[in-house]
This record gives C-alpha cells, structure tokens and sequence, in this order.
C-alpha cells in the first residue's frame, strides 16, 4: 500500500504525486493539517512537514529524495537522464525551483493569499504579494530562454525538471497568478504538460473557500 499524507495546493507535494501518477503507482492521498503539529503526524516525520510517502511500513520524507527514490524503484517511465551532466541539470534545475522560485515566488503569492487564510494566520502581506508577482515575471521569462534552447526545460526529453516547475506554476494558477500572455512558449510548454493523464488529479483538486478560475482544468486554456 502507498499512502500520501499532502496538501492539495502544496507545490512538494504534487511533485511527488506527478512522479507516482507518470509512474502509474497507485496511492492513496490523506490530506494533512501539518501546521496543527499532530502526534502522530509528527512521528512520521519529526521536521513537521509534507509530503510524507508511506510505502508499506517504510516511510520517506522529502519531495526530492522520495522522487529520486521513486525513479531508482521504477525506473520506468524516466524521469532522470543517464548522461551525468544532464542528470546535473536537471537537479540544478529542481533545486531552482523548490528554492529559488519557492522563496521568491510561491511563498510570496500561494503561501499569503491561501496558506494564512487555511492556518488562520492573519491577513496576506501586500508587501510580499507584490514582491511575489514581480518575481514571477523574472522567472518566466527565464524559463522562456531555456525553452528557446531545448525542447523541455532540462534537455530534449521531459524529466523531474518539468514535474517541479509545473507542480509551482500549477498551484499558482490555481488562484490565477500566471500570465500565460508573457511567454507563449512557456504556456506551450505548461499545456503539453498538464495533457498529460498523470496531471488529472491535480486538476480535479478542490481547496474549500478557493474555487478554482475556469481556465485551470481547461487542457485548451
């Protein structure tokens, strides 16, 4: 049995859920309070985060380390390059975004406009709002020139790269924080993606009190 404590809308999360879906591993999805420091949720993994994967009695921690262990399981479909330097890139790239695109980007829109109304932590901080959607122009336009070069954002062939950026830009859409006008090859690139049938669960996600726009499951959008 495989067993996924997440949260809907949580970037790491859906990463891990894109890899289990490409992959065709069944898994059961338990929605996760993580903030409210559960026991026993705590006992599954002391740091107090998600996603959390069970694998029978195993458990495995770390959106990163549970793809890449994913991938050495199941090696197929791949979502790593044999060649070592484009296995580099596209890590390099993952890291981009569940670091640098996470701090600039998600926290700032995502994490302030729905996180603090679901922990009942206040109100969003303008400030961060508006550092997050300059941010994501940047970024874009980033992504853009990478795409100009190479068929997907790591090389020639789809891979975890494209799984962490799309799981950020997809839970930001979800509250339509993505000009999909500024680069027409990123939005090309974010449609041959979310086409695919392992992206399904993620657009049929619910968040109570955030009703999705009408163009997020729209695979025409």
């Amino acid at each position: 049995m495989i067993r996924l404590f997440h949260v809907p809308l949580s970037p790491f999360c859906r990463k891990v859920r894109l890899c289990l879906a490409e992959k065709k591993l069944e898994v059961e999805l338990v929605e996760e309070r993580y903030w409210e420091k559960d026991a026993d949720f705590l006992r599954r993994n002391p740091a107090g985060k998600v996603p959390v994967l069970r694998i029978d009695d195993m458990i495995l921690t770390e959106s990163s380390a549970i793809c890449e262990y994913l991938e050495e399981i199941h090696p197929t479909p791949s979502l790593m390059p044999r060649d070592p330097q484009e296995r580099f890139e596209v890590r390099r790239l993952v890291s981009w975004f569940d670091d640098k695109f996470h701090d600039e980007v998600t926290s700032n829109l995502l994490y302030e406009r729905v996180n603090r109304k679901i922990q009942k932590a206040g109100y969003p901080d303008s400030g961060n709002v508006k550092a997050g959607a300059k941010a994501i122009k940047y970024h874009l336009d980033y992504m853009a020139w990478l795409l100009d070069r190479r068929r997907w954002l790591a090389g020639n062939e789809m891979t975890l790269a494209d799984f962490a950026a799309a799981a950020h830009l997809s839970s930001l859409d979800y509250i339509s924080d993505v000009d999909w006008n500024r680069q027409p090859g990123v939005k090309d690139w974010y449609a041959k993606i979310k086409s695919r049938p392992a992206f399904r669960s993620l657009l049929a996600d619910q968040v109570a009190g955030f009703p999705p726009p009408a163009h997020y499951a729209d695979l025409d959008f």
